[in-house]
């Protein structure tokens, strides 16, 4: 990635629904030039997605809770990955190093909800027990990092 790419990505980040046109402005380049350019970042694998920013409490998602995942010894990793990914209210979801394998972050409409999340995760094969984090509020979240520069 050069400076013309990094301003490219900086610029999606900060809206993802800019014209071709207005990026073609910001970097100085022709459009289908900026559009080829986009095109290898997304063949890359630097841009995964655009997606709309949501207020999750404004969706009726007032409860947030992290949630780290002990698996049983004769757990299938892959497995219980594959699992969890059915289950919709995990936003996110990290294979971590420590005595939880999974970091599991979700969202429900109030703390029944949680319960019930709490209890289907509990079933998945391989799942040994859990351990739930409330979020009493959020100070920010989707917080984007400074992409590194080549030195």
């Amino acid at each position: 990635m050069d400076a013309v790419d990094r301003t490219l990505v900086e610029a999606l980040r900060a809206n993802g629904r800019a014209t071709y046109a207005e990026l073609a402005r910001l970097v100085g380049l022709s459009g289908p030039s900026v559009t080829d350019r986009i095109n290898r970042l997304e063949q890359a694998g630097v841009i995964t997605g655009y997606r709309a920013a949501v207020n999750p409490g404004a969706l009726g998602l007032g409860v947030t809770a992290l949630i780290g995942v002990l698996l049983s010894d004769a757990a299938d990793h892959d497995d219980v990955a594959r699992r969890l990914k059915d289950v919709p209210e995990i936003e996110d979801c990290w294979f971590v190093a420590g005595e939880e394998s999974y970091l599991l972050k979700v969202r429900a409409a109030d703390p029944l909800g949680l319960e019930k999340i709490i209890g289907r995760l509990g079933r998945i094969r391989g799942v040994a027990r859990t351990r739930t984090t409330i979020a009493l509020s959020t100070k920010w979240e989707a917080r984007q990092i400074p992409i590194p520069t080549e030195e």
